[in-house]
């Protein structure tokens, strides 16, 4: 089977609708809520609509199409900046070290403290793929082809980038970290407040989450066991953004404490080493397995595929991929190594 990733539109509703029911609770990018999911779609199509090259408050949605059916088996979305609409919040874990002579005793103590240190960064996230298609790669052809997106339009992202990665919820669909600290001043259950996030933001958060830090110690031990610890079906995840240069630096997720990564949005390695070129044959038979794109804003593709540059920035690829990608002789494709 042959698959793609490609620009989101209002007519893939239904398919992202029914992806959305199966994601588990904790998926903020994903909710499964018809009218939520056409509000993120119609401004996905003014963000591919938007073509100057001006850095500006955009979410654009990618979805992952099996080309021989026509079925959207996958998706995902970059955030130009976040925090542009209402503050963006992380708790920071940090260490307060105090220390008394009379004791002679130094006791350094975890904090959690409320704060909007990464406003303005760009974001990769809603990674999402349907559980039959959990293999052959098709994860990293969603993760990576962010990527090749910013590259190809580099000046609409910022020079931070972060990426959340869903914390630890138990058999009930809970959040130890949300039950053990804020879910004690809402009033409401984990997954009421993660509906509501998803569907009208985050700002609640500012009218009622308490901007004293939080001492570690004084939360349960679920709570504690929990924080920076990502999904289990996200430590793959975790250890790609780690592979493209990410790292985890203290900030974890205000609902469900997961970890969120942050890197140089130039020192991304998918980023910095993509790579432009002309084609001048698409009948390749042997090459260098990479991941190729083509494509500004809605017309963006991206498929696995083969190159073998030339001289000048030149390129050859394989028919299948020229084939996904709608690309021909004298066109220009970005690509990275697989």
């Amino acid at each position: 089977m042959s698959f793609r990733l490609r620009a989101a539109h209002l007519d893939d509703l239904e398919h992202l609708y029914e992806m959305a029911k199966l994601t588990g609770g904790g998926f903020t990018n994903l909710p499964a809520d018809r009218a939520a999911l056409t509000r993120k779609l119609e401004r996905a199509d003014q963000a591919f609509s938007r073509t100057d090259d001006e850095l500006g408050d955009d979410q654009f949605t990618l979805v992952l199409e099996n080309m021989e059916t026509g079925q959207v088996r996958g998706t995902c979305q970059i955030f130009s900046q976040v925090g542009q609409q209402w503050p963006f919040y992380s708790y920071r874990l940090n260490t307060l070290t105090q220390h008394s002579q009379e004791l002679d005793r130094t006791v350094r103590a975890e904090l959690l403290s409320l704060v909007t240190d990464l406003e303005g960064s760009s974001e990769v996230g809603g990674l999402f793929l349907h559980p039959g298609e959990r293999a052959g790669g098709h994860g990293l052809l969603l993760a990576r082809s962010r990527y090749l997106f910013i590259a190809m339009h580099r000046a609409r992202f910022a020079d931070r980038i972060l990426a959340e990665l869903r914390g630890v919820i138990d058999d009930r669909g809970g959040s130890p970290f949300w039950d053990g600290v804020a879910g004690r001043f809402f009033g409401m259950t984990f997954q009421e407040a993660d509906y509501f996030n998803a569907t009208n933001g985050n700002q609640f958060i500012a009218d009622l989450m308490p901007k004293h830090p939080v001492y570690v110690e004084m939360l349960s031990d679920e709570a504690r066991k929990v924080i920076g610890v990502p999904h289990p079906s996200g430590r793959a995840a975790m250890r790609m953004l780690e592979n493209e240069g990410f790292a985890a630096e203290g900030y974890v997720d205000i609902f469900d404490g997961g970890p969120t990564m942050t890197a140089r949005t130039d020192n991304v390695k998918s980023i910095s080493s993509a790579r432009p070129a002309r084609v001048v044959d698409t009948d390749l038979d042997i090459g260098e397995k990479a991941l190729i794109a083509a494509g500004a804003f809605g017309g963006f593709k991206s498929a696995y595929g083969m190159r073998d540059f030339g001289d000048d920035d030149t390129v050859s690829i394989d028919r299948i991929s020229a084939e996904a990608l709608e690309v021909s002789v004298g066109d220009t494709v970005w690509s990275v190594g697989r």
